[in-house]
């Protein structure tokens, strides 16, 4: 069964942040994702969730200074001490919201830093996270994303965002497969996701060009869905994409999810 979080951050933006979960939930949804909590007291969020019978799906570990472009700080190796007490920032959260997934970024490659030692960095600091998160039964997520939004992204291919999990040896570190970034990174999404699903742990979508929802771009949803469910997929998709319009407007594609 097809299971579609909102994601937050991009969606339901007609209003402001804590308001989104009811909107989310006046829709349909059962499930919400975002990529930060942290503007905002966890108790808050937490509230929201409950008045509104939603899931926390999954939020981002702190990813440096977003606005100046970091894109997370996971692979430098001169951050490792911000990266470690993002984790536990996120760790804190994670309880309150009872949120079992979150997503490390990896970040843009570092300059000057030898490419084995960007990805021996990137490893540790996973093995880190997951050592600390798998007691409450969280799993941590790495995310490649696409080069053209992206551009300097260390992680930006699902044979690469593999590799980064199996190096762990860790079964509470998972690929979370974006069909939106994937898509523009190396297409043959049927097979590609066929081929990770026993390494993935969490799925994101949005349609190409534009990141708009699903049935305005070039990517077959109604094969694509149905094929990930049948191949056995249980988990959640994020729906992260920007609504072309309202948001509300353009949620008839989901319509067949959300009854």
């Amino acid at each position: 069964m097809i299971k579609l979080a909102a994601n937050l951050t991009l969606m339901f933006n007609e209003v402001d942040f804590l308001d989104r979960f009811r909107a989310a939930a006046e829709a349909g949804f059962k499930g919400v994702e975002y990529l930060f909590p942290y503007d905002f007291h966890k108790d808050e969020i937490a509230d929201r969730l409950q008045s509104y019978g939603l899931e926390q799906v999954l939020f981002d570990f702190p990813a440096g200074d977003w606005a100046a472009g970091d894109r997370g700080i996971a692979v430098d190796p001169n951050r490792i001490g911000e990266f470690q007490d993002g984790v536990e920032t996120a760790l804190e959260y994670a309880d309150v919201l009872k949120c079992k997934r979150l997503t490390c970024l990896a970040g843009l490659t570092p300059q000057n830093v030898p490419r084995d030692t960007v990805q021996q960095t990137f490893v540790d600091n996973l093995k880190f996270a997951a050592a600390k998160a798998k007691d409450n039964g969280i799993t941590v997520l790495v995310e490649p994303l696409n080069t053209r939004d992206v551009a300097g992204t260390f992680v930006s291919d699902s044979a690469h965002g593999r590799a980064a999990v199996e190096a762990t040896n860790d079964p509470a570190v998972r690929l979370q497969y974006d069909i939106y970034h994937m898509q523009i990174m190396e297409g043959d999404l049927a097979p590609t996701f066929e081929s990770n699903l026993d390494v993935i742990g969490h799925v994101q979508m949005a349609d190409t060009p534009g990141r708009h929802e699903p049935g305005t771009g070039e990517i077959n949803f109604d094969y694509l869905l149905p094929h990930i469910d049948g191949l056995g997929y249980e988990g959640w998709i994020g729906c992260e994409y920007v609504p072309a319009g309202k948001t509300e407007d353009g949620l008839g594609w989901a319509t067949r999810y959300l009854r």
